[in-house]
C-alpha cells in the first residue's frame, strides 16, 4: 500500500472514509450516518464472517448501544449473568455466575454485558446502519491512499479511486492503513500460539452453562450462545513429538474435550471455524496523520483476558465519530479532532496494562480447583469507569471527563433517552436554571438539547454531584461524558464554549 501527496484537483465524494467493516467501523459509521454525515465503509472481506471471535459487550458498550438504538436487538440476542461450570479432572465442582451479585442501579442501567458471538453483534450494526441509508461495500480492497490539505484520495485494489474529507483506519492489528502511515506499533507479540479456539456444534452439554475445565496440563471451555446451534471452544493446543502446536482441527478439539472433560456423551461436530491465538500487545504510537485516524485494533492489541478488545474498539468509535461529524457539518473546527487522540491513547495504554494484570490473575487463579475465567473479572471490565479528566474538553467541575450516569429525569423518560443522539445535552437542575436553558437552547439550536431535570427522589443530583436544593447547569457532550458542571448563571460561557467548539 502507498501513501503519498494528494493532488490539488482532488474534490471530496464523501465525508469520512472507513477501512473496514469489523465492530469498529461499523460503529464509526453509524454514530457519523445518523449524525448527517456522509460515509462509505469498505472491507476487503467478500461477505460478512460467521465466527464467534470477540463474543461480547460490555456493560458501557451496551450503553452505546442504546444511545445507537441497538441495545434492545442486542440484550434479545445476547445472554446476561452466563454461569461458567468448573471441572477438576472431570467433575464438577463449582458455578459461578458473572457479576452474579451486581443489581442495575438508577445511574447504571447494566449490571451485567451480554454474551453474544461477533458475526452477531455485526449484523445488528449493519442493521442499524441500513437504517440511515448505508451497506458495507464488502469485497473492495484498499490499495493506496493519498492525502492533502483539503481531503484523501483512496484508490482500490481494482483500480476505482474514493474522495474524502477524511479517512479512518479500522482494520485490524495487522492494519494496511497503519503501515502505509508509517506509525509504530511498539510492544511483544509471543513467539507461540497458546490456544486454539473454533465454533463447533456441540451434543451431550448443558447449553445454560459455560463450561470450563482446567487441569494440570491442559485446559478446554465450551461457551453457548443463545439462539445460535454452534459454541465457541478455546483450549490448549497440542503438540508434535518434538513440542511444536499442531494446527487446530475438529479431531484435535474432541480428543482435548475427551481429555478433559473425561465424558464419553460429549461429542463436537460441524466445525465453521477454526484459529489459534498467540498474544500479542501492541499500541500505536499516535491515532492521527493528517486526516486519516486509527481505531479499534488497528491502534491497539492486547490480550483478550477480560473482553476488552471489541469494546475498546467499538468506544474509540463513538469517541471519534461525534467528532469528525461535527466538524464535516460545520459545527466545529478541525481542531477537535485532536482530542480524539489526546483522549483515546491514554485509555488504550491503560487497557493494555489492565488486560496484562488481568491475564496473570487468571493464569493464577485457574491454577486452584473450582475457578475459572470469572477471576479476570473486575469493576474495571465494565469500562464505566473511563473517563477523560485530562481532556482539554473537561472544561470545569468535579466530574468533568467523567461517563454522565443516567437516571429518571421526569415525564417518564430517562436521562440517556435525552442524551440519544448526536446533540450536547444541558441539564438544569433547580428553577434557577431555567433562563439559561432557554438561552443557550436558542443560541446553540443546532448542537444542543436541554432538559430541566425533575428528580424528586433525588438520584440525578447525587450521581452528579449537585447538592440538595443547587441550582446548577450539566452539559454532556454527544458521546455521554461530562463537559462541565457549573452555576446556573452560566449559561452564555456554555453557549459561547460551544459556538467555538475545536477553536
Amino acid at each position: 500500500m502507498t501513501t503519498t501527496t494528494a493532488t490539488a484537483e482532488a474534490t471530496t465524494a464523501t465525508d469520512v472514509l472507513i477501512v473496514g467493516a469489523g465492530p469498529t467501523g461499523l460503529t464509526l459509521a453509524c454514530t457519523l450516518a445518523r449524525a448527517g454525515a456522509a460515509v462509505r465503509i469498505i472491507d476487503k472481506s467478500p461477505e460478512p464472517h460467521r465466527t464467534s471471535r470477540g463474543k461480547g459487550i460490555n456493560q458501557r458498550t451496551r450503553e452505546l448501544f442504546d444511545d445507537l438504538g441497538a441495545g434492545a436487538e442486542a440484550a434479545a440476542s445476547g445472554t446476561e449473568h452466563i454461569a461458567l461450570r468448573k471441572y477438576r479432572d472431570g467433575v464438577a465442582i463449582a458455578d459461578t455466575v458473572t457479576f452474579g451479585d451486581a443489581d442495575p442501579a438508577p445511574g447504571v442501567p447494566y449490571a451485567s454485558g451480554l454474551l453474544m458471538p461477533q458475526w452477531r453483534t455485526e449484523e445488528i450494526l449493519r442493521g442499524r446502519l441500513a437504517e440511515h441509508g448505508v451497506e458495507p461495500e464488502f469485497g473492495s480492497e484498499l490499495a493506496g491512499f493519498a492525502q492533502g490539505a483539503d481531503g484523501v484520495v483512496a484508490t482500490l485494489a481494482d483500480g476505482r479511486r474514493i474522495e474524502a474529507a477524511y479517512l479512518v483506519g479500522c482494520d485490524g492489528g495487522r492494519s494496511p492503513v497503519r503501515k502505509a502511515l508509517g506509525v509504530t506499533f511498539e510492544g511483544r507479540t509471543d513467539a507461540e500460539e497458546c490456544m486454539v479456539i473454533g465454533d463447533v456444534r456441540v451434543d451431550g452439554l448443558d447449553p445454560a452453562y459455560w463450561h470450563q475445565w482446567f487441569d494440570e496440563d491442559a485446559a478446554v471451555m465450551l461457551c453457548p450462545f443463545r439462539g445460535s446451534t454452534h459454541w465457541q471452544l478455546q483450549g490448549t493446543p497440542e503438540r508434535d513429538a518434538d513440542g511444536r502446536p499442531l494446527a487446530p482441527s475438529l479431531e484435535s478439539f474432541q480428543r482435548l474435550v475427551d481429555r478433559c472433560s473425561r465424558q464419553a456423551g460429549i461429542r463436537l461436530s460441524d466445525p465453521t471455524w477454526f484459529s489459534a491465538y498467540r498474544i500479542n500487545v501492541r499500541m500505536a504510537d499516535r491515532l492521527r496523520t493528517g486526516r486519516v485516524f486509527l481505531a479499534g485494533d488497528a491502534a491497539h492489541v492486547h490480550s483478550i483476558a477480560g473482553g476488552l478488545g471489541m469494546n475498546t474498539g467499538i468506544q474509540d468509535a463513538f469517541n471519534l465519530g461525534w467528532k469528525l461529524a461535527y466538524v464535516v457539518r460545520g459545527l466545529a473546527s478541525s481542531g477537535l479532532l485532536d482530542t480524539y487522540e489526546e483522549e483515546r491513547l491514554p485509555v488504550a495504554a491503560w487497557t493494555l496494562g489492565l488486560t496484562e494484570e488481568r491475564l496473570r490473575a487468571v493464569t493464577e487463579g485457574v491454577k486452584r480447583a473450582g475457578v475459572g475465567t470469572e477471576a479476570v473479572i473486575t469493576d474495571d471490565v465494565t469500562t464505566l469507569g473511563v473517563g477523560y479528566g485530562w481532556s482539554s474538553l473537561a472544561w470545569g467541575g468535579g466530574k468533568a471527563g467523567e461517563r454522565a450516569p443516567d437516571g429518571p429525569c421526569g415525564d417518564g423518560l430517562r436521562l440517556f433517552d435525552v442524551f440519544a443522539g448526536p446533540h450536547f445535552t444541558l441539564l438544569g437542575f433547580g428553577g434557577g436554571s431555567a433562563q439559561a436553558l432557554a438561552e443557550a437552547g436558542e443560541k446553540c439550536a443546532d448542537r444542543l438539547r436541554t432538559r430541566l431535570v425533575d428528580d424528586p427522589e433525588g438520584h440525578v443530583r447525587r450521581a452528579y454531584g449537585i447538592g440538595e436544593g443547587e441550582d446548577a447547569l450539566v452539559l454532556v457532550r454527544p458521546d455521554n461524558h461530562i463537559a462541565l458542571s457549573a452555576g446556573a448563571d452560566r449559561g452564555a460561557e456554555i453557549a459561547d464554549r460551544l459556538l467555538r467548539l475545536g477553536r
